[in-house]
Protein backbone atom coordinates (compact mmCIF):
# COMPACT_ATOMS: atom_id res chain seq x y z
CA UNK A 1 0.00 0.00 0.00
CA UNK A 2 1.01 3.79 -1.15
CA UNK A 3 1.02 5.98 0.67
CA UNK A 4 0.88 9.80 -1.91
CA UNK A 5 1.07 13.28 -0.84
CA UNK A 6 2.12 16.50 -2.69
CA UNK A 7 3.29 19.35 -1.02
CA UNK A 8 3.48 22.99 -1.69
CA UNK A 9 6.36 25.41 -1.19
CA UNK A 10 4.40 26.06 2.49
CA UNK A 11 4.82 22.55 3.47
CA UNK A 12 0.96 22.31 3.06
CA UNK A 13 0.07 18.74 1.89
CA UNK A 14 -2.31 17.27 -0.22
CA UNK A 15 -2.68 13.92 0.25
CA UNK A 16 -4.18 11.32 -1.67
CA UNK A 17 -7.30 9.23 0.52
CA UNK A 18 -6.66 5.84 -1.82
CA UNK A 19 -3.75 4.33 -2.35
CA UNK A 20 -3.35 2.72 -6.31
CA UNK A 21 -3.13 -0.63 -7.71
CA UNK A 22 0.08 0.24 -9.11
CA UNK A 23 2.29 3.17 -9.95
CA UNK A 24 4.39 3.83 -13.14
CA UNK A 25 7.58 5.58 -13.95
CA UNK A 26 8.53 5.97 -17.73
CA UNK A 27 12.06 6.59 -17.91
CA UNK A 28 13.88 7.86 -21.16
CA UNK A 29 17.16 8.81 -23.23
CA UNK A 30 17.34 11.09 -25.13
CA UNK A 31 18.67 11.24 -28.68
CA UNK A 32 19.00 13.92 -31.68
CA UNK A 33 18.97 12.37 -34.78
CA UNK A 34 21.16 13.82 -37.50
CA UNK A 35 20.59 13.47 -40.97
CA UNK A 36 24.68 13.14 -42.70
CA UNK A 37 24.16 13.66 -46.69
CA UNK A 38 25.46 10.46 -48.30
CA UNK A 39 25.52 8.66 -44.64
CA UNK A 40 22.18 7.99 -43.27
CA UNK A 41 20.73 9.04 -39.67
CA UNK A 42 22.81 8.85 -37.03
CA UNK A 43 22.20 9.50 -33.35
CA UNK A 44 23.81 11.29 -30.60
CA UNK A 45 22.85 11.07 -27.08
CA UNK A 46 21.16 14.32 -24.98
CA UNK A 47 21.00 12.33 -21.61
CA UNK A 48 18.26 11.58 -19.33
CA UNK A 49 14.68 12.54 -20.03
CA UNK A 50 12.52 13.40 -17.30
CA UNK A 51 10.59 10.53 -15.55
CA UNK A 52 6.92 10.36 -15.96
CA UNK A 53 4.88 9.16 -13.11
CA UNK A 54 1.35 7.81 -13.83
CA UNK A 55 -1.24 6.06 -11.43
CA UNK A 56 -5.01 5.51 -11.26
CA UNK A 57 -6.86 5.90 -8.07
CA UNK A 58 -10.51 7.65 -6.70
CA UNK A 59 -11.41 10.27 -4.70
CA UNK A 60 -14.32 8.88 -2.19
CA UNK A 61 -17.10 10.66 -1.07
CA UNK A 62 -17.52 9.17 2.23
CA UNK A 63 -15.00 7.40 4.27
CA UNK A 64 -14.66 3.86 4.07
CA UNK A 65 -11.65 2.26 6.03
CA UNK A 66 -10.82 -0.95 4.05
CA UNK A 67 -9.82 1.28 1.11
CA UNK A 68 -9.30 4.57 2.77
CA UNK A 69 -5.83 5.40 4.69
CA UNK A 70 -5.81 4.59 8.14
CA UNK A 71 -6.43 7.74 10.65
CA UNK A 72 -7.22 10.09 7.80
CA UNK A 73 -10.91 10.50 8.48
CA UNK A 74 -10.25 14.30 8.88
CA UNK A 75 -8.17 14.40 5.65
CA UNK A 76 -10.37 12.76 3.25
CA UNK A 77 -11.16 15.69 0.80
CA UNK A 78 -14.87 16.63 -0.92
CA UNK A 79 -13.77 14.80 -4.27
CA UNK A 80 -15.21 18.18 -5.92
CA UNK A 81 -12.91 20.42 -4.43
CA UNK A 82 -10.37 17.71 -4.79
CA UNK A 83 -10.03 17.49 -8.17
CA UNK A 84 -10.59 21.42 -8.37
CA UNK A 85 -7.71 21.87 -6.29
CA UNK A 86 -5.19 19.26 -8.60
CA UNK A 87 -6.47 21.68 -11.40
CA UNK A 88 -4.92 24.63 -9.72
CA UNK A 89 -1.79 22.87 -8.97
CA UNK A 90 -1.54 21.67 -12.63
CA UNK A 91 -1.93 25.30 -14.13
CA UNK A 92 -0.33 27.31 -11.68
CA UNK A 93 3.22 26.03 -13.60
CA UNK A 94 4.90 25.63 -10.45
CA UNK A 95 6.96 22.25 -9.17
CA UNK A 96 5.43 20.53 -6.58
CA UNK A 97 6.99 18.14 -4.23
CA UNK A 98 5.75 14.59 -4.77
CA UNK A 99 6.01 12.35 -2.41
CA UNK A 100 5.30 8.46 -2.72
CA UNK A 101 6.00 6.39 0.60
CA UNK A 102 5.24 2.18 0.82
CA UNK A 103 6.47 -0.06 2.97
CA UNK A 104 9.92 -0.71 2.34
CA UNK A 105 10.65 3.38 2.55
CA UNK A 106 10.32 6.16 0.15
CA UNK A 107 9.22 4.92 -3.33
CA UNK A 108 9.89 8.79 -4.69
CA UNK A 109 10.68 11.97 -3.54
CA UNK A 110 10.80 14.48 -5.98
CA UNK A 111 10.14 18.03 -7.27
CA UNK A 112 7.15 17.26 -10.16
CA UNK A 113 5.05 19.42 -12.53
CA UNK A 114 1.60 17.97 -12.47
CA UNK A 115 1.42 17.45 -16.65
CA UNK A 116 -2.21 16.11 -16.47
CA UNK A 117 -5.01 14.70 -14.77
CA UNK A 118 -8.59 13.15 -16.15
CA UNK A 119 -11.90 12.60 -14.22
CA UNK A 120 -14.33 9.51 -14.69
CA UNK A 121 -17.71 9.43 -12.73
CA UNK A 122 -19.20 5.84 -12.33
CA UNK A 123 -22.89 5.43 -12.32
CA UNK A 124 -24.06 3.49 -9.27
CA UNK A 125 -21.04 5.24 -7.23
CA UNK A 126 -22.80 8.83 -6.79
CA UNK A 127 -20.18 11.34 -5.62
CA UNK A 128 -17.34 9.69 -5.93
CA UNK A 129 -14.42 10.77 -8.86
CA UNK A 130 -12.03 8.53 -10.68
CA UNK A 131 -9.16 9.88 -11.93
CA UNK A 132 -5.74 9.53 -13.60
CA UNK A 133 -2.92 11.70 -12.65
CA UNK A 134 0.61 12.21 -14.71
CA UNK A 135 3.62 14.29 -13.39
CA UNK A 136 6.61 14.74 -14.79
CA UNK A 137 9.68 15.64 -12.71
CA UNK A 138 11.44 18.81 -12.56
CA UNK A 139 15.13 20.25 -12.78
CA UNK A 140 15.92 23.79 -12.29
CA UNK A 141 17.34 25.08 -15.79
CA UNK A 142 21.35 25.41 -15.36
CA UNK A 143 22.64 28.38 -17.45
CA UNK A 144 25.80 29.12 -18.76
CA UNK A 145 27.66 32.27 -18.83
CA UNK A 146 30.93 32.93 -20.61
CA UNK A 147 33.20 33.96 -18.15
CA UNK A 148 36.20 36.35 -18.68
CA UNK A 149 36.45 40.14 -18.09
CA UNK A 150 34.66 41.55 -20.95
CA UNK A 151 31.53 39.06 -20.57
CA UNK A 152 28.47 41.06 -20.72
CA UNK A 153 30.29 43.93 -22.38
CA UNK A 154 29.27 45.01 -26.25
CA UNK A 155 32.59 43.68 -27.06
CA UNK A 156 31.85 40.37 -26.78
CA UNK A 157 28.92 40.39 -28.88
CA UNK A 158 28.89 37.91 -31.96
CA UNK A 159 31.41 39.31 -34.96
CA UNK A 160 28.12 38.69 -37.68
CA UNK A 161 25.93 40.85 -34.97
CA UNK A 162 28.21 44.30 -35.82
CA UNK A 163 27.75 46.91 -37.66
CA UNK A 164 29.72 46.82 -41.06
CA UNK A 165 31.12 50.40 -42.80
CA UNK A 166 28.86 51.34 -46.05
CA UNK A 167 30.78 51.95 -48.99
CA UNK A 168 30.40 54.23 -52.16
CA UNK A 169 31.82 53.07 -55.07
CA UNK A 170 32.43 56.25 -57.41
CA UNK A 171 31.30 57.09 -60.60
CA UNK A 172 32.03 59.26 -63.83
CA UNK A 173 30.84 62.85 -63.05
CA UNK A 174 30.83 62.06 -59.45
CA UNK A 175 31.91 64.51 -56.90
CA UNK A 176 31.84 64.12 -52.47
CA UNK A 177 28.32 66.22 -52.75
CA UNK A 178 26.64 64.76 -55.39
CA UNK A 179 27.66 61.69 -53.52
CA UNK A 180 26.33 63.01 -50.04
CA UNK A 181 23.20 64.14 -51.43
CA UNK A 182 21.79 61.05 -52.89
CA UNK A 183 23.61 58.48 -49.97
CA UNK A 184 23.31 60.42 -47.04
CA UNK A 185 20.21 62.93 -47.89
CA UNK A 186 22.59 65.98 -47.66
CA UNK A 187 25.28 67.58 -49.66
CA UNK A 188 26.36 69.30 -46.50
CA UNK A 189 28.07 66.25 -45.05
CA UNK A 190 30.63 66.07 -48.01
CA UNK A 191 32.86 66.81 -45.13
CA UNK A 192 31.94 63.42 -43.36
CA UNK A 193 32.79 61.70 -46.73
CA UNK A 194 35.99 63.28 -47.38
CA UNK A 195 37.03 63.27 -43.33
CA UNK A 196 36.48 59.65 -43.76
CA UNK A 197 38.86 58.89 -46.98
CA UNK A 198 41.39 61.91 -46.49
CA UNK A 199 44.35 59.14 -46.81
CA UNK A 200 43.00 57.73 -50.02
CA UNK A 201 41.69 61.22 -51.27
CA UNK A 202 44.71 63.18 -50.83
CA UNK A 203 44.65 67.17 -49.37
CA UNK A 204 42.08 68.08 -52.55
CA UNK A 205 38.15 67.06 -51.73
CA UNK A 206 37.46 67.91 -55.58
CA UNK A 207 40.18 65.50 -57.05
CA UNK A 208 38.19 61.59 -56.73
CA UNK A 209 38.53 59.12 -59.12
CA UNK A 210 35.93 56.63 -60.86
CA UNK A 211 36.10 53.45 -59.28
CA UNK A 212 37.37 54.63 -55.89
CA UNK A 213 35.86 52.90 -53.21
CA UNK A 214 35.05 55.53 -50.56
CA UNK A 215 33.95 54.44 -47.29
CA UNK A 216 30.19 56.55 -46.04
CA UNK A 217 29.51 57.44 -42.69
CA UNK A 218 27.43 55.15 -40.39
Amino acid sequence: MFEIKLRDSLGKDFIFPVSPEEINISRGKGFETVNILSSGEFDFSNGEKVKEITFSSFFPSVYNDSYCKKNEKSEIPDPRDAMFRLTEMMNSKIPYQLIIAGSAGKVINAYVLISAHNSTFRGGEPGDIYFDFTARTWRKPKIHTQAGKNAGSSSTSRADMKSKSKTYTVKSGDTLSKIAKIELGSSTKWKDIYNLNKAAIGSDPNLIRAGQRLVLPS
